[in-house]
């Protein structure tokens, strides 16, 4: 023998037509701001409304929740032009439920998509040290070199002078610096590939 089921339950039948005239009454009489008409909102349209926003975000319930919770701000802001008469408040619900999933996919659309911190934590990031023993070789590389080579190096390429005006503040002929300076350049990458820096 088979059992017959009757869904809803008889007493879950008997239960909501009360429900639904006291929340047509809780919105003909309230304000806009009124947290009862949010609570019995919630009580009589949450499940349902979540099932369909469930199946609207493919199975995200955290989504879905976010937009149900959403969909009842909403409503708490609109209940002034919320219909009492009306049989149910669900096909309002879910239009208004139903945009907000289109306008969130809208949104994630427009934006490149995020990517996680994996990539950042292998970046390289510079060393300090090895910029500072850098300095150091290139220091200990110029102490190697003749006074006269440190003098022209000194000023043409950490000066920044020109031949010309190295000549003059050194007091020696343009042809003297100009040759100095490859002379000078030439030894000092000697002295760096001795300690054991290449170009």
């Amino acid at each position: 023998m088979m059992r017959t089921s009757t869904y809803p339950p008889p007493s879950a039948g008997a239960a909501a037509p009360a429900a639904k005239p006291r929340l047509r009454h809780l919105i003909r009489r309230v304000r806009p701001d009124d947290e009862v008409v949010v609570s019995a909102l919630y009580r009589e349209y949450h499940r349902p409304l979540l099932a369909f926003v469930v199946r609207l975000t493919a199975g995200d319930r955290q989504w879905a929740e976010d937009v149900v919770q959403e969909t009842m701000i909403r409503a708490w802001r609109s209940a002034a032009q919320l219909d009492p008469d009306s049989g149910s408040l669900m096909p309002w619900l879910a239009t208004v439920a139903r945009r907000i999933v289109i306008d969130d996919r809208r949104r994630k659309d427009a934006r490149p998509q995020e990517s996680g911190d994996g990539p950042l934590q292998s970046m390289p990031v510079p060393d300090e040290l090895e910029g500072l023993l850098h300095q150091v070789v290139v220091s200990e590389a110029l102490k190697a070199l003749s006074p006269a080579h440190r003098e022209i190096l000194n000023e043409t390429i950490l000066r920044d002078r020109s031949v010309n005006d190295a000549a003059i503040a050194l007091g020696i002929p343009v042809g003297t610096v100009k040759s100095r300076v490859y002379y000078a350049v030439r030894a000092l990458r000697i002295a760096l590939e001795e300690r054991g820096v290449t170009a």
